[in-house]
């Protein structure tokens, strides 16, 4: 009965109350690295990660993340099942197509847990996911996000990857510059920011044209 009890303790204490005051701290305290940045770190990529508040990065780039990532992020509590049925009956036919994964549930992926597809670690991307939408709430995973974001070979977070591919400070990202960082994120290892294919510079113009209707229509209204 102790040996029982003594799981059950470390069990709500791992899955339980683990989460919820790493989540509580977060709220208040810049992530200083995530596992992800750990894991490339060890691999030789280096590491370039600087913080800076969403209050001091240009409006142009949580619009078009918003425009490329998910366009509900203000309406959503951190969850798009919509996107999820449309994920899942695509890729039954056999086409692909993103996961349909939302801003929260990646945030939460990126600061809280580990690179894979197992249903232990979806899970856990489930839970963080409703945590951070209780206690942080849109501002604030906006803001831990735009930092979090790979976007290159041990490039971290708006401001680093401002510096490296355009020479200027987050604050200071055109629209045309926030677009073409949003056109990598699905494989920021495999596409460039700096020298970008074709593709990407399609993907760059699609999600410019949708930067402007999420400003029009109010879609980014609780981050900017």
């Amino acid at each position: 009965m102790k040996l029982l009890r003594n799981i059950f303790l470390a069990l709500f204490i791992v899955l339980v109350a683990g989460p919820v005051v790493a989540v509580i701290v977060f709220r208040f305290v810049p992530p200083p690295v995530t596992p992800l940045m750990v894991i490339r770190a060890v691999e030789g990529k280096g590491l370039d990660h600087r913080w800076r508040s969403i209050k001091t990065v240009s409006p142009a780039l949580p619009r078009a993340l918003i425009a490329a990532e998910d366009a509900k992020f203000c309406d959503h509590r951190g969850f798009d099942f919509e996107a999820l049925q449309k994920a899942y009956e695509n890729n039954g036919k056999g086409k692909k197509i993103r996961g349909g994964s939302t801003i929260s549930q990646q945030t939460a992926k990126n600061v809280f847990l580990w690179p894979g597809r197992s249903y232990v670690r979806k899970g856990l991307e489930a839970w963080f996911t409703v945590l951070i939408e209780t206690f942080w709430g849109k501002k604030r995973i906006m803001e831990v996000y735009l930092n979090s974001i790979e976007y290159g070979p041990g490039i971290y977070g708006a401001e680093a990857a401002a510096r490296r591919y355009f020479g200027v400070g987050a604050d200071k990202l055109t629209n045309a510059q926030a677009a073409r960082l949003a056109a990598i994120l699905p494989s920021p290892l495999k596409w460039k920011v700096v020298g970008a294919g074709k593709y990407v510079k399609k993907r760059t113009r699609k999600i410019g044209a949708a930067s402007g209707t999420v400003r029009r229509d109010g879609l980014a209204a609780c981050v900017v």
